[in-house]
């Protein structure tokens, strides 16, 4: 979560970060028109809101069914609260950053965030189906 919360501050800003995506791009595509090129920062961006908060929700749904205990269980109760946090966490986090210089709070930015935390919750569940955890099989 402070990876998040410092991700919010200002050297993080769309200004700032294009900076550093947009230099990559070229690299690959020379001739890029400056649209696409906005179009791929901006995706790129979403991406790492989606990406980061699935890893979030990853980890709570992990801290909250404890697979590592004897009595590791698959818990729906334990997957919607992994959800829950993550996504009050991401409307907490576009709060933060009507506080800062150069960013502003997005609704949108919530539901991007509230989805990747989905993923995140069910890619943990099918991670730990695969694997066994919930008494199911597991891959030799």
């Amino acid at each position: 979560m402070a990876v998040i919360f410092s991700a919010s501050a200002d050297p993080k800003s769309a200004p700032t970060s294009s900076r550093l995506i947009a230099p990559f791009v070229r690299f690959f595509f020379r001739d890029i028109s400056h649209e696409n090129l906005d179009q791929i920062v901006f995706l790129v961006r979403k991406a790492a809101h989606v990406t980061e908060y699935a890893v979030l929700a990853w980890l709570l749904a992990r801290a909250l069914t404890k697979p590592a205990t004897p009595t590791a269980a698959w818990s729906r109760k334990a997957a919607v609260m992994a959800w829950l946090i993550a996504a009050l966490y991401s409307s907490t986090d576009e709060f933060h950053q009507s506080l800062v210089p150069n960013r502003s709070p997005r609704w949108s930015d919530v539901l991007i965030d509230s989805a990747g935390a989905a993923l995140g919750v069910i890619g943990f569940f099918w991670f730990g189906h695969l694997r066994g955890y919930w008494g199911v099989r597991r891959i030799k």
